[in-house]
């Protein structure tokens, strides 16, 4: 769920930034979803103008226990005009703590730290938006999934990649979004050359040694990609279309951690 949390932040926050009323309702009040986002930290970031029903929380969960749980980091704010150069670092940190019982935790960490630091970077190198993006990671009950999610509202893979593919890459021009996804990952394509986009598919290699499943939001649509024989392929690519407009890419791991 927390990578659904800060995709909802990123939608409001930008509706929210073109002058759009916005109304987020929560029917079961803290008791419900409401209460996990606070948890969070949701709240501490929404923009201003949203408005929330039935209110606000009074107070923030996520500063007033801020690290006392292990098994969570609350949304970090990546914003390139001051950037936490320690960000990847305590969520990687807190995946250490969080599965620190695991025979193979430093391979774990440096997987999870790798994905961190790559997906946080392009938000700077390729983002060109004043609108924040957002990190947060969660370990779920009994230690057997991990999921870790960054959310950017600027210039999406699909903007940045497919005018470049005429002249770098015309071999790959006529496929389709859900297959070009595909092919960042296993390929590592950039639309500065073949050389610059290899962290995105070293993010992949890392993450198929655990299983995980890849899910990756553009602005009209949704890719779940699932391994298979030790790789991503387009024929366990999933493609959800039709979705309401969220500008940028927001990418989410679930490592599936055997215990």
């Amino acid at each position: 769920m927390v990578d659904v949390g800060i995709r909802l932040l990123s939608l409001a926050n930008q509706l929210a930034s073109t002058s759009r009323r916005v109304r987020l309702s929560f029917d079961e009040g803290e008791a419900g979803t409401m209460g996990y986002l606070n948890r969070m930290g949701f709240f501490d970031h929404l923009h201003e103008d949203v408005e929330v029903d039935p209110a606000r929380p009074m107070h923030s969960v996520a500063r007033l226990r801020r690290g006392s749980n292990s098994m969570l980091v609350e949304i970090a704010r990546i914003n390139k005009d001051a950037r936490d150069t320690n960000l990847p670092s305590r969520l990687t940190q807190a995946v250490k703590q969080a599965c620190a019982g695991r025979e193979d935790i430093d391979e774990l960490s440096g997987a999870a730290w790798m994905i961190f630091a790559e997906l946080i970077d392009n938000i700077f190198s390729h983002s060109r938006t004043p609108l924040d993006g957002y990190a947060a990671l969660q370990v779920y009950s009994g230690g057997n999934r991990l999921s870790v999610a960054v959310s950017d509202s600027g210039l999406g893979i699909m903007d940045t990649l497919r005018p470049s593919l005429k002249t770098q890459l015309p071999n790959l021009e006529r496929l389709s979004d859900t297959e070009l996804v595909v092919e960042v990952f296993r390929q590592g394509l950039s639309r500065h050359g073949s050389d610059r986009g290899l962290g995105l598919k070293g993010c992949a290699a890392k993450a198929i040694k655990f299983n995980a499943t890849l899910d990756v939001r553009l602005p009209t649509q949704r890719v779940l990609l699932v391994p298979a024989r030790g790789a991503y392929e387009p024929n366990n690519a999933y493609c959800y279309e039709g979705l309401p407009l969220l500008w940028g890419t927001h990418i989410g791991f679930a490592f599936k951690l055997d215990v």
